[in-house]
């Protein structure tokens, strides 16, 4: 009898590893399990793309009809997994039904975290399909927003939300909010961006409610202002999917604990992929939990070869990498920067749009990188941290660059 192995959760972590199985040639039945009803999608386009119409729903699928078939995939949509009995290696679904398995993954992500403050209506979160068509139909008839929450998502809901014309103010706690992440340098540009583009910031104060209802909310903040809005958007966080896992005996604890290797605490045939993992990274010797679209894309390889190869095990150590999109500029990060003890900025004098920061620890180490409308420079910039390099070497070949591209320009313009 072939092997089988379940995955549960359908976001592209789990659709990564099932596509990753049959890749590394893997024989035995793959089914994926959802709670959703919809063909599996990705995420990061709701904050962007699709919220201001340029992308439909059929065009941010994860996999296509055919290519289920074609990588015999047993997808099974609207169905919520309620537990998992580890005794008899089986899903049990909230219906009733069971799915037995020979190997697990599970993959069941992160929720946003809910809104603390009472409103009737017109008070939005994003994270799944279903709430991005639901902001985006409010959207539509509206002429102002509030955006709780200034990190990646509320940024870029931002960005969209005033290319649609509306009139946006953003509020966060934080004085600079990704300077958590890139610094207070590289965070102040992030602020700039913002105003830039004729959207107000209200950082450095929380909110005390939001009262009211769709077309006239109030958004009252700590420091005595009160913002009106058609829309508001809560975007402060998430909560790993673990609840359902609560009687099972898995080790929980932020996420589905897990060894280097991404296994499940004490059970072999136990995997956790993506934003729900957190696994012992074997480099920083810690655990950690990643949500990110390219730690669960990576993760889901990794996943996938270890059941293949469940006898030549291979640890998972990602050099972290994310990117976002806001307004005009693409945005890319790479390593550790937010512990780093030094930064330096590296601007391109003829192009305004477009600069570098490289990062270094606390021995001057090269540990990571941002960069803006840069694309070349990352490149460089990850290549590097997959070895060790003192700050200045980075800097040094970023500089070059610069330098490179003026004589052209020069040379061109003879």
């Amino acid at each position: 009898m072939s092997p089988s192995t379940v995955i549960v959760g359908g976001s592209v972590g789990g659709i990564r590893t099932a596509q990753a199985l049959r890749s590394n040639g893997y024989v035995g039945e793959v089914v994926v399990i959802d709670a959703e009803p919809h063909v599996p999608y990705d995420k990061p386009p709701l904050s962007k793309s699709f919220l201001d119409n340029s992308l439909e729903a059929d065009r941010i699928r994860l996999i296509s009809e055919p290519e289920v078939v074609e990588s015999r995939i047993d997808l099974r949509l609207g169905n919520k997994a309620a537990g998992v009995d580890l005794s008899n290696r089986m899903v049990v679904l909230e219906n009733g039904d069971v799915v037995p398995y020979d190997d697990l993954v599970l993959a069941t992500g992160v929720r946003a975290r809910p809104s603390p403050w009472e409103a009737s209506d017109g008070v939005h979160l994003l994270r799944t399909l279903d709430d991005a068509q639901r902001l985006k139909e409010d959207l539509a008839g509206a002429r102002s927003a509030v955006i709780v929450g200034a990190g990646f998502i509320g940024a870029e809901v931002a960005a969209t939300v005033k290319k649609l014309g509306l009139e946006v103010a953003v509020v966060d706690p934080l004085e600079i909010p990704i300077g958590q992440v890139l610094g207070a340098d590289v965070g102040s540009r992030f602020v700039g961006l913002h105003h830039a583009n004729g959207v107000a910031t209200h950082y450095g104060t929380g909110v005390d409610f939001i009262t009211g209802s769709r077309g006239d909310l109030v958004v009252g903040l700590s420091n005595g202002v009160e913002l009106t809005g058609d829309v508001v958007v809560v975007g402060i966080g998430a909560v790993p999917n673990v609840e359902w896992l609560a009687s099972s005996g898995l080790a929980l604890d932020n996420g589905l604990v897990c060894d280097e290797y991404c296994r499940a605490v004490g059970q072999p045939n136990v995997y956790g992929v993506g934003d729900i993992a957190r696994w012992f990274h074997p480099r920083k010797k810690q655990l950690v939990r990643v949500e990110h679209w390219t730690n669960a894309v990576e993760q889901a390889v990794c996943v996938a070869k270890n059941i293949v190869r469940p006898s030549e095990p291979t640890s998972y150590a990602p050099i972290p990498y994310v990117w976002s999109d806001q307004y005009d500029w693409k945005i890319q990060i790479a390593g550790e920067t937010a512990m780093a003890e030094d930064v330096v900025i590296i601007d391109d004098p003829a192009n305004k749009e477009r600069f570098a920061a490289v990062y270094g620890d606390s021995k001057g180490t090269y540990c990571g990188a941002a960069t803006v409308n840069w694309p070349r420079a990352m490149v460089q910039c990850r290549r590097m941290l997959e070895g060790e390099f003192d700050l200045s070497e980075p800097v040094g070949v970023l500089r070059q660059m610069v330098s490179s591209s003026s004589k052209l320009r020069s040379a061109s313009a003879d």
